[in-house]
């Protein structure tokens, strides 16, 4: 089924704040055919996001990042997570502007050539947002500590495991965002080429 194959019936804004959350009464297409009733659903809208994995293939070391995250305020491990470097998308700004920026931001890390990984939803049963997933070539020494802009109460601890490190910690669990996740994968799957295209000095 594609775009012709429902209706919005009503829609209204209900919140418009840090985020703005919608409210749509829509109706679609059967696969078995016919049409479905109204229905109702609420839609967060939060913009696109922009992340990126830096990837030293001569050390076979990567940057990964620890920060404290609401959204895990009640998980039993606690509430700082182990992600990517991301950030969201401005309007009109490129992605891949955006991680680089972050990057800098984020880990103090200059990143080289970069692979689209992918473009994929966080949740799209109740959010529009997309990430557009990147890994990146980086020369990692000296990277590393504490970062982030304080005026946006940012405290971010730098990590620059090896790929093995970063595997086991995905094995044991302790990775528990998606996005790092798919990164990591995706890693596994392309590291010995990377280590034979990115291996000599950037």
């Amino acid at each position: 089924m594609g775009p012709g194959d429902f209706e919005i019936v009503a829609r209204e804004t209900c919140h418009d704040g840090f985020f703005r959350l919608e409210r749509y009464v829509v109706r679609h297409r059967l696969f078995r055919g016919g049409w479905s009733p109204p229905l109702a659903r609420e839609l967060l809208e939060r913009g696109h996001a922009a992340a990126v994995l830096p990837y030293d293939a001569r050390r076979d070391r990567l940057v990964l990042v620890e920060q404290f995250r609401i959204g895990a305020v009640h998980d039993p491990a606690g509430p700082w997570l182990i992600e990517t470097v991301a950030g969201m998308i401005e309007p009109g700004e490129d992605p891949v502007e955006v991680v680089r920026r972050e990057a800098r931001e984020e880990a103090g890390c200059e990143l080289g050539e970069l692979v689209e990984i992918g473009t994929y939803y966080v949740t799209p049963g109740g959010a529009s947002e997309r990430i557009h997933l990147y890994c990146a070539r980086a020369d990692l020494e000296g990277v590393g500590g504490v970062h982030g802009l304080q005026d946006e109460g940012e405290d971010i601890r730098v990590l620059t495991p090896t790929f093995e490190e970063a595997w086991a910690m995905v094995g044991a669990g302790r990775i528990r965002v998606a996005t790092p996740l798919i990164a990591l994968q995706w890693l596994a799957l392309h590291r010995e080429r990377l280590r034979r295209e990115w291996g000599t000095a950037p």
